[in-house]
């Protein structure tokens, strides 16, 4: 995997590695680069099938994960912090299981461990629908069914930008991504150790509190926090409270 325009990297300081999930792209995290460049370096990847990079193979939860570790070796990273968002938190947690020396710290968003039976063939459709309708049905259930109320009512920029994202993806890139989300497994998270922080939404559907729940117990001494007014795009719905969780854990980490 060759690194070019799909991956951006700014800042100087310790590495802090963002990844972005179904739908999205680096530019999810836009919000928190801006802050956390002034103190760390800051590494935002489009993964392959997302944003401006294309499928160089089956996409699927392996392949990803090794396309981290890649551009890892290629910026002569040796270890990170990692802060993941929806299908981006599996790949976060899939790369700690397979090299936990590679990982300083978990921040995770609108965490999953895997999908239930019936997300995964949500996913198997929703990957069906990309490619026999494009993707403009699904920008708009994207942000209907993935953000708050709140965020519908009195944030209409985010919720552009949000739709904006899918909008722009390839469809078939989208629906390889879909299905590599429906055949995830857990991953192993029993002898994981580094500090770790999970959060989501109060109206999140894809990573309600009880099931986002599941992830911060399966970590051992992780904090989890829930957002009011926030459905399950973290990163820009309550991008204040991401940075500071992320700030919180980054700074407890170095003390």
């Amino acid at each position: 995997m060759a690194i070019g325009s799909t991956v951006e990297v700014a800042g100087t300081g310790d590495p802090v590695i963002l990844v972005h999930g179904l739908g999205g792209t680096g530019n999810v995290w836009a919000p928190q680069v801006g802050i956390l460049t002034r103190f760390f370096t800051t590494v935002r990847q489009d993964l392959a099938g997302s944003g401006r990079a294309k499928p160089h193979g089956p996409v699927t939860t392996q392949s990803l994960v090794d396309d981290i570790f890649a551009t890892m070796a290629e910026l002569k990273i040796e270890s990170a912090h990692f802060v993941g968002h929806s299908y981006g938190t599996v790949l976060c947690q899939h790369l700690a299981a397979k090299n936990p020396g590679k990982v300083r710290s978990l921040a995770l968003f609108g965490p999953i461990r895997a999908p239930a039976d019936p997300m995964r063939q949500a996913l198997k459709d929703r990957a069906a629908k990309a490619r026999a309708e494009g993707m403009t049905a699904i920008a708009d259930i994207t942000v209907q069914m993935g953000t708050s109320a709140s965020t519908k009512a009195h944030r209409p920029e985010v919720a552009g930008f949000i739709r904006e994202l899918v909008m722009r993806q390839d469809p078939e890139g989208y629906a390889q991504t879909c299905e590599a989300v429906a055949g995830t497994q857990a991953a192993d998270l029993s002898g994981l150790r580094c500090p770790s922080v999970i959060v989501t939404g109060d109206e999140d559907a894809t990573s309600p509190p009880a099931a986002a729940k599941t992830v911060a117990d399966a970590l051992a001494g992780s904090k989890f926090h829930v957002l009011g007014r926030c459905g399950h795009w973290t990163p820009l719905e309550r991008a204040e409270a991401v940075s500071e969780a992320i700030f919180n854990l980054l700074y407890s980490r170095a003390s």
